[in-house]
């Protein structure tokens, strides 16, 4: 049951008010000044705020500020007579919810709480939802609440209070920095860098040059000595992003620093030493690298003490809709319009969970801040999503795992069933849910699964 305050100076209003809200099955709290409205806001949960413009004292835009200051999403009605319009204008681009002039009728009232109230619902469930996706899902920046991903979290864990080696592998747009650097800010190095370096992004000559720095005059251009990423790691962390891009030559020189934890800088001789801790990434398969004589086997074992796999997005759909409200909230304060963005489309939702995602969650990101910046209305429809993605989506994508003399009939089934218990395991065998999201009626899904077995 929500509640409002209602404040004004006049002794008898709120009580009238009070008594035509309550009977809409609202609780109220009245006040009779603005010192009085921001004590019991203190220390009660309040849902919207009606309060006279003119009082004495604090008047009502005086007492908008203070509450924005506070809760800048908890709506507030300014009640006003003729006189004090311009003032009431004033205080919505202050960011009240409304004003209504008095005096007004009772349905006209009622009709603008209502509206405030469910802005405000969508409001407080989207703080509930980023709150369990905080708590329950995330690790940082990490969001998942799929078995895989949980897997990867407790792994975390783990693995971050210690010094050992991780190597962490996974498709690109999977997350591979950010389970380094959860990794990092988890652990005892806490306070020391975290520095990334991109294997693949750099000519071998360059990259020794980054990794190990370089003393002055080692080769043309070197006019300084410049310390390299393993000196500013010290102490803290290095995330070697690409490993398996490393020429054979510069696998050497990282094997001998995993053994022995010193290094000399290009055309030095004294050796360095530092207390780094490695955390290596791929998106390849670094043993099957190994077994193709394209990563030395001695390093492979120095990197791979701990082993993190990230699962691609495809195989953790019960993520796709929690990072879809984490990019939403992320991408929020940065819409020209003053609708908020809820949620998406059934039609949408249903696209996002056939689709394959080749780019995994980057490509997720990509296209929900795409659609945030075009999206006119409070739910994000198909018209809004890029045209090369929507092409990309085929039916042809269904068929490759299909063999060609597949029969029809028995494909069609196939595919029906899967996507019955696809649906109730994502929506928790409620089967008015599943319904929903199949675009079928309850009755024909639960014919459909008297009719296949499902239980």
């Amino acid at each position: 049951m929500e509640t409002i305050l209602i404040v004004d100076d006049e002794k008898n209003y709120p009580l009238i008010l009070s008594a035509v809200l309550e009977e809409e099955g609202f609780e109220t709290f009245t006040a009779n000044s603005g010192i009085e409205a921001l004590e019991i806001l203190k220390n009660a949960d309040v849902d919207l705020v009606l309060t006279d413009m003119k009082m004495p004292s604090m008047d009502g835009m005086e007492l908008l500020e203070k509450i924005k200051l506070e809760d800048e999403d908890l709506p507030v009605i300014m009640m006003t007579a003729h006189g004090t319009v311009d003032k009431a204008v004033e205080a919505m681009q202050k960011g009240a919810y409304s004003y209504i002039l008095k005096p007004f009728d009772n349905d006209r009232l009622i009709l603008y709480v209502n509206k405030a109230i469910s802005m405000y619902r969508v409001v407080k469930e989207n703080r509930q939802l980023r709150n369990a996706v905080e708590l329950q899902y995330s690790f940082g920046n990490i969001i998942g609440k799929s078995k895989a991903m949980q897997d990867v979290f407790e792994t975390i864990w783990k693995v971050a209070p210690t010094s050992a080696t991780v190597l962490i592998e996974g498709g690109s747009g999977t997350g591979k920095e950010l389970v380094a650097k959860s990794i990092h800010f988890n652990s005892l190095r806490r306070d020391k860098a975290f520095v990334a370096v991109n294997c693949s992004a750099l000519a071998e000559s360059l990259l020794e040059s980054e990794l190990f720095g370089h003393e002055k005059g080692a080769f043309t251009g070197a006019v300084a000595m410049k310390k390299g990423r393993f000196e500013l790691a010290d102490g803290g962390t290095l995330f070697l992003d690409e490993i398996s891009e490393l020429s054979q030559s510069l696998q050497v020189k990282l094997l001998r620093i995993l053994q022995e934890k010193i290094f000399e800088r290009v055309g030095g001789v004294r050796p360095i030493s530092v207390d780094i801790r490695i955390i290596a990434a791929t998106n390849k398969n670094l043993k099957e690298e190994m077994e193709q004589g394209r990563f030395r086997e001695d390093l492979y074992y120095r990197l791979n003490v701990v082993h993190i796999v990230l699962p691609l997005l495809r195989e953790r759909q019960a993520d796709i809709l929690l990072l879809v409200d984490h990019f939403i909230n992320k991408y929020g304060d940065e819409r020209k319009s003053a609708v908020s963005v809820t949620g998406l489309d059934q039609e949408v939702e249903r696209l996002f969970y056939n689709y394959s995602w080749p780019g995994n969650v980057r490509e997720l990101e990509n296209v929900i801040e795409r659609a945030m910046i075009l999206c006119p209305g409070e739910i994000i429809r198909l018209s809004d999503l890029p045209k090369d993605f929507k092409g990309s989506v085929k039916d042809a994508q269904f068929l490759d795992g299909i063999p060609p003399d597949a029969k029809l009939h028995e494909t069609v089934t196939t595919l029906e069933k899967m996507m019955i218990k696809r649906a109730l395991k994502l929506t928790n065998n409620v089967q008015s849910k599943a319904a929903e999201l199949l675009g079928i009626g309850k009755s024909g899904l639960n014919k459909k699964i008297n009719k296949y077995r499902i239980y």
